[in-house]
């Protein structure tokens, strides 16, 4: 299945070195070559950019890891292929609009016979099983909340939305608005926190390490979320089955569910 990496930091955030890391696992240390995307916030505004290529050989991946990416909440996607064909318009992560704010969906897993009736705004423009799981979660939070509610509603909602898509099959998921980066995990999915006092941290996929400590100021904090651990000498913590994090300003709040 596909991988998924997401951060939510509580300032703006260089998120090179991960995604460095990341994209060698969409083709060259893993099999995860059907595509790759990536979402990451600027204030209210969001950079998009997705390719159906693999990410260890997409010029346009290359030219992301020599950006300059500064974001608070940033989603990325490698894809293996299981529903829909390796095209543009299937590859993760989607975008749609909801209370004028992006949103941004990354998935990981495989929704069996999974086509729920979708009446709103919200269609699909491909043909994977993850885009229609988005556009019933962006409709029915629709549904469910007149504008833009707090962090912690969301999350209660998500709460009671989510087992309705998990019991099709195995639904891990990246959600953010921009504020917030929701994280749910039917089989693997891991977290860290990285703040100060910071450390060198080695990737596990590349050879390659950084101290964070050299880059970073001491108000700094950021939570990375992947499938599988990133780097091979920091703790990740692995989530509980069928567990919903939400994490705000770099950290997992008091707002998460199982």
């Amino acid at each position: 299945m596909c991988q998924l990496l997401g951060l939510n930091c509580k300032t703006p955030t260089d998120a090179t070195f991960s995604f460095t890391g990341f994209c060698q696992r969409g083709g060259l240390t893993d099999h995860h070559a059907d595509g790759w995307g990536i979402a990451f916030f600027e204030g209210r505004g969001l950079r998009h950019f997705v390719d159906h290529q693999s990410a260890v050989e997409s010029p346009v991946a290359e030219l992301i890891r020599r950006y300059p990416i500064k974001s608070r909440n940033i989603v990325a996607h490698v894809r293996k292929a299981t529903q829909g064909d390796v095209a543009l318009e299937n590859a993760h992560p989607f975008v749609r609009e909801l209370w004028g704010h992006y949103w941004v969906f990354a998935h990981n897993g495989d929704l069996k016979d999974y086509h729920p009736h979708l009446h709103g705004s919200f269609h699909p423009v491909g043909t994977t099983d993850s885009e229609r799981a988005f556009c019933w979660l962006m409709q029915q939070l629709a549904k469910s909340h007149a504008g833009m509610p707090s962090v912690h509603e969301l999350t209660l909602t998500l709460h009671e939305l989510v087992p309705q898509i998990r019991r099709f099959g195995n639904f891990n998921f990246l959600l953010s608005n921009g504020q917030a980066l929701w994280a749910h995990a039917s089989t693997s999915l891991y977290y860290l926190v990285r703040q100060y006092p910071f450390a060198h941290a080695t990737l596990s996929d590349q050879d390659l390490s950084v101290n964070f400590a050299d880059i970073n100021s001491p108000d700094d904090r950021a939570a990375v979320v992947v499938t599988t651990p990133l780097t091979s000498n920091e703790t990740w913590t692995a989530f509980a089955t069928n567990e919903l994090k939400v994490f705000v300003d770099g950290a997992p709040t008091d707002a998460t569910l199982s």
